[in-house]
């Protein structure tokens, strides 16, 4: 199992919020009929599915995800794209109802990992942020995304709620530094949490950030 996300986006553009506040292969859910001389009994309701069929691989796909990122991140550094977040949005979604959360056996770390940035830069829709979270969620559950990336999203959800962190990693650069964007719950056990998605501790965290707030970040 991938315990940590790939960077493949700069943090800066991951944690700072300007302005505002792996691994068993996912399995069909589909039983079998069996025959019977009884009436069969009603089908179970079924929990969110990572996929909507057993994974195989796409590059088509991934290359797609990965040629997104990269316009993304395009935008980020100041060289504006003719597609914009929105855009990048509007299709993140359309691949998620056709393919359910791009997986890493669907599309690749790197492609898993460009559609969490997506996903993690669709701010000005924040129903879809949260039902990324829920799909990552089980994702991850099934060893088919980065623990890491989920931990990102579910703390840039509670922000735009107004809500506490659970991982700290959605920070602001303040006058002496990185301060988080909202409260982090039990900051005691911060470390902890992140430790089990393999992020860095926070205190390193701060340090990486306090970096980039000294470069005008």
């Amino acid at each position: 199992m991938r315990t940590s996300p790939r960077r493949l986006v700069p943090l800066a553009t991951l944690a700072l919020l300007v302005g505002c506040a792996d691994t068993p292969r996912p399995v069909d859910s589909a039983a079998t009929p069996v025959a019977s001389t009884t009436p069969a009994a009603p089908p179970p309701v079924p929990t969110p599915s990572v996929t909507r069929s057993p994974a195989r691989y796409d590059k088509a796909l991934h290359d797609e995800l990965v040629a997104m990122l990269r316009r993304d991140q395009a935008d980020r550094e100041g060289r504006p794209q003719a597609e914009s977040d929105q855009a990048r949005t509007a299709r993140l979604k359309e691949i998620v109802a056709a393919h359910g959360w791009p997986t890493i056996d669907l599309v690749g770390e790197d492609g898993e990992d460009a559609a969490w940035a997506i996903a993690q830069h669709s701010d000005f829709d924040l129903a879809f942020q949260e039902r990324a979270v829920e799909l990552l969620r089980a994702a991850v559950a099934a060893g088919q995304a980065s623990p890491g990336n989920l931990a990102y999203l579910e703390d840039r959800v509670a922000v735009a709620k107004g809500e506490p962190q659970v991982y700290g990693t959605q920070v602001r650069c303040g006058p002496d530094g990185p301060v988080p964007a909202t409260p982090i719950r039990d900051e005691a056990g911060v470390d902890g949490r992140r430790a089990g998605a393999g992020l860095p501790s926070f205190a390193a965290y701060l340090a990486e950030m306090a970096a980039i707030c000294a470069e005008g970040g």
